[in-house]
């Protein structure tokens, strides 16, 4: 009795590698689910998982050896092509090229004098009040900073659910805020104190540090943190 071959798309959803990832992560993954989902498709006998297995297996299961192979090598596997070889190269090749690389430092954003010195080129000739926001892991390393807001020379309008929407999904356990006074004074304007009274509140809520507000002047800085007002 002959048995058709399921494509991939009419497998069980939790066993489709891009499903599965999105699920899972890329770490629960085989490699061949893995090259899988780069080839897309394998041949009218043979879905691109069981091709990959193949093509591994003929590996020894051994993605530098993977690495080695040519074009040519890899098209005589029916069911891949230029195209799919070529991808399939191209992800070893990455491969390599991030063992080479050194992970990225991410700068320690722990005082208001590192906050200052990391945020000044950034808004030293800005003509207008820029708010951004500092997502720090609990060791005051910077996971992400964005700016969420910008307006005139004197004040800029903060939306508090955007900040504390951007902490919980990057997972930052700490919150710094940051913004430029384009006017040169690093004065906080009572804008500025409400704003920093109602982050501190939400960042109560969500039990996220909100470790400070500083102000950005072109020489200068204010430290809600430094000046005991948060």
């Amino acid at each position: 009795m002959n048995v058709s071959k399921l494509n991939i798309n009419q497998w069980a959803e939790e066993d489709r590698p891009r499903e599965k990832m999105e699920r899972l992560g890329a770490q629960a993954l085989s490699d061949a689910e893995l090259l899988a989902i780069l080839i897309g498709s394998g041949s009218p006998k043979e879905d691109a998982v069981s091709l990959m297995k193949r093509i591994l297996n003929d590996c020894n299961n051994n993605l530098n050896t993977l690495g080695k192979k040519s074009i040519h090598d890899l098209c005589q596997y029916n069911g891949v092509g230029p195209a799919k070889a070529i991808t399939i190269m191209a992800a070893c090749e990455l491969g390599k090229r991030r063992q080479q690389e050194k992970a990225e430092e991410r700068p320690d954003l722990g005082t208001a004098t590192r906050i200052y010195n990391h945020m000044h080129p950034l808004l030293q000739d800005k003509d207008v009040e820029e708010f951004w926001i500092l997502l720090l892991n609990q060791n005051h390393r910077l996971i992400k900073k964005s700016c969420i807001a910008h307006g005139g020379i004197s004040e800029v309008s903060v939306d508090i659910r955007i900040i504390m929407r951007e902490a919980v999904l990057c997972n930052a356990t700490i919150l710094a805020v940051c913004h430029n006074h384009p006017s040169g004074s690093i004065r906080p304007s009572q804008q500025d104190n409400s704003l920093t009274t109602s982050i501190q509140k939400a960042c109560q809520v969500m039990r996220i540090h909100f470790m400070d507000h500083v102000i950005v002047a072109d020489g200068y800085y204010y430290s809600y943190h430094e000046e005991g007002k948060c």
